[in-house]
């Protein structure tokens, strides 16, 4: 496997192992509902009555593991009310990743009143900025086909993860807290959501273009424009206009597919190209999984205490024959008695083994009193037979 991806991989099983220690911070309870094991995922604020600027309400959120499946989850607590969301570790919210002052990041007094193309330092690469737009329309398509809106197109509730994939957290929330039961029709006012969901993809564009969230404010919008005009492509301008200025028919995610154009192909291209890489590695796990299984078992049979009420059952027998197997596996020495540690050895016995082939494997006690000459395939029938054994009386 290749070293980034291991370290990426190892970095956030870390993250999902993290824990409390709930003596230390008694603030932090040991277990909700069905969930344990929780984690802070935002930092605490001050004031514990500050209310979510998105949502207006006190909120928390944990990183917790279910009793029922073992999984992490992303938990967010309203009032009583909690809601449970697919946990990706490692990831941060673009607010976070590219908008560390979500005050003022870009738009100094210098910048925002010139500049040339370029020379303003911080802007963002074009194709990662279209590679957040291919990503949150197809969320939006998805959502809005549905009959549903998103109502969460905010930096602080879309999410990164790995390098550019981008998710949406907390879709739904408000379809739960804005609820009202007496009223006749639910979704009288899904359309009028569905629009101010592409204002606010609109306003997260022009932020991201311009490096900063000011840039939507209504004083900042024409300097923005300007921004964008000079440093990026006429399709981006039109994007973003087309998504802020009011029209007499209303707007559809799907008119955004034309300003994307070509762009779409690469993105195809790009994903396509990490899954073949994900493929690749997942096909060489898939061995060490396989050879790890063979090397479990066989540490079930081998030094087994009792089995039955026979103290030597895995002195005996076919147990006797894997017991010197597993000695020719890991405990050869050199001629000077040094230890003798091959992997490649052992990975292609174990790939034998599992083979069952006829190529003779000779056997040879410690006390070098006992020599055994055996197959492959011999080894490979005592080895499932007493593993049934094992596994029958389990």
């Amino acid at each position: 496997m290749a070293d980034e991806l291991r370290q990426a991989i190892v970095q956030k099983h870390a993250l999902t192992m993290l824990t409390v220690d709930t003596e230390q911070d008694p603030s932090v309870p040991s277990e909700v509902d069905n969930y344990h094991s929780l984690f802070p995922l935002e930092p605490t604020p001050e004031n514990p009555l500050q209310k979510s600027s998105t949502f207006g309400f006190v909120t928390s959120c944990y990183k917790a593991i279910k009793y029922k499946d073992g999984l992490p989850y992303c938990l967010r607590r309203i009032h009583a009310l909690i809601f449970a969301h697919d946990y990706y570790a490692g990831a941060e919210t673009m607010m976070s990743r590219h908008f560390q002052n979500p005050n003022n990041n870009y738009a100094s007094k210098a910048k925002w009143n010139g500049g040339t193309a370029r020379q303003n330092a911080g802007l963002l690469p074009e194709s990662l900025i279209w590679t957040y737009v291919v990503q949150l329309t197809s969320a939006l398509r998805c959502i809005h086909t549905a009959g549903l809106a998103c109502r969460v197109m905010d930096p602080t509730k879309i999410i990164i993860t790995d390098k550019s994939r981008i998710r949406v957290n907390g879709v739904g929330i408000f379809d739960v807290l804005g609820y009202d039961n007496s009223h006749a029709n639910p979704r009288a006012h899904m359309q009028q959501y569905q629009q101010d969901d592409l204002v606010a993809l609109g306003k997260v564009v022009l932020a991201l273009a311009c490096n900063s969230v000011s840039s939507i404010q209504r004083d900042n919008l024409h300097n923005s424009i300007e921004l964008v005009l000079r440093n990026y492509s006429n399709d981006l301008k039109n994007l973003i206009l087309y998504l802020l200025s009011p029209q007499q028919r209303p707007h559809n995610v799907n008119d955004i597919m034309p300003m994307i154009g070509a762009r779409f192909y690469t993105q195809l291209d790009a994903a396509l190209l990490r899954c073949d890489v994900i493929e690749n590695e997942m096909s060489k796990e898939v061995e060490n999984g396989r050879l790890f299984r063979m090397v479990s078992k066989l540490g079930v049979i081998n030094e087994r205490p009792e089995f039955s009420l026979e103290p030597t059952w895995s002195e005996t027998g076919d147990r006797y024959l894997l017991k010197l197997f597993r000695d020719h596996l890991f405990h050869q020495v050199t001629e000077t008695g040094a230890p003798w540690v091959d992997l490649a050895h052992i990975v292609q016995c174990l790939n034998k083994l599992d083979a069952g082939v006829p190529e003779k494997v000779c056997l040879m006690s410690r006390d070098e009193q006992n020599v055994l000459v055996v197959s492959y395939a011999e080894l490979k029938k005592a080895f499932e037979k007493c593993f049934s054994e094992l596994s029958s009386a389990a």
